[in-house]
């Protein structure tokens, strides 16, 4: 088990149920996110119950576990291809073979990862060690996450410009990365592939524009 963790086909194998799994977060985490355009007792409701579920707290540890071992192994994999290819060959025209997002996915990685850590930084730190004011929601008092998301892109156009910017990083990323982390587990033959490409676009495009709507949302209504 070992020496297939460490071969070039268990890496990618990683890679792929590391990125299918967080693949998955962002479903959740969209679907959470959305409740702030229906309304602060929606959003505050989800999230409490994302804050406060025994099996979503044992889940988080893991979710952070999976972002550091994709990222780990990304930027190993990256180094690795580089090492073996140490001579830049001539340039030749590859826009028929591949796509712009799969020969840049480590930099698009790398921007992503940012946007997240600026995330982190407003959202994650303050609900986790801030001290938040407090509402009630049908007889249960939880923490007013709504307010804080809100003032962040009410107040602050900068952070929704680079909301936006991250969540168009994460759609290249993605149209890429979906269907590859498949067809690293197999499937690779030439029907599935252009299926899962179609479905890798949509699911990009899905998640590119649910969460940069969010911040337009709120450019729109506090206007």
């Amino acid at each position: 088990m070992s020496h297939f963790l460490t071969s070039p086909v268990g890496k990618k194998f990683i890679m792929s149920i590391t990125g299918i799994f967080l693949m998955l977060f962002l479903i959740v985490h969209l679907t959470v996110n959305s409740l702030l355009m229906v309304g602060p007792d929606a959003f505050n409701s989800a999230a409490h119950f994302m804050t406060t579920n025994s099996f979503i707290m044992v889940l988080e540890p893991l979710l952070a576990l999976g972002f550091i071992i994709h990222i780990i192994y990304s930027a190993y994999l990256t180094m690795q291809n580089q090492r073996l290819r140490p001579v830049h060959y001539k340039k030749v025209d590859r826009w028929g073979s591949s796509t712009w997002p799969s020969r840049n996915m480590f930099i698009l990685g790398g921007l992503v990862l940012i946007f997240l850590v600026i995330h982190l930084s407003n959202f994650f730190w303050k609900v986790k060690f801030g001290d938040l004011d407090t509402v009630m929601v049908q007889g249960t008092q939880m923490h007013d996450l709504y307010g804080l998301v809100s003032a962040l892109f009410i107040n602050w156009w900068w952070y929704d410009l680079i909301y936006i910017l991250g969540a168009l990083f994460l759609a290249l990323h993605l149209s890429h990365g979906f269907w590859a982390a498949f067809q690293s587990l197999g499937w690779d033959n030439d029907l599935w592939r252009v299926r899962l490409k179609r479905i890798a676009y949509v699911f990009a495009v899905i998640m590119g524009v649910g969460f940069s709507s969010i911040p337009v949302y709120f450019l729109i209504t506090s206007g």
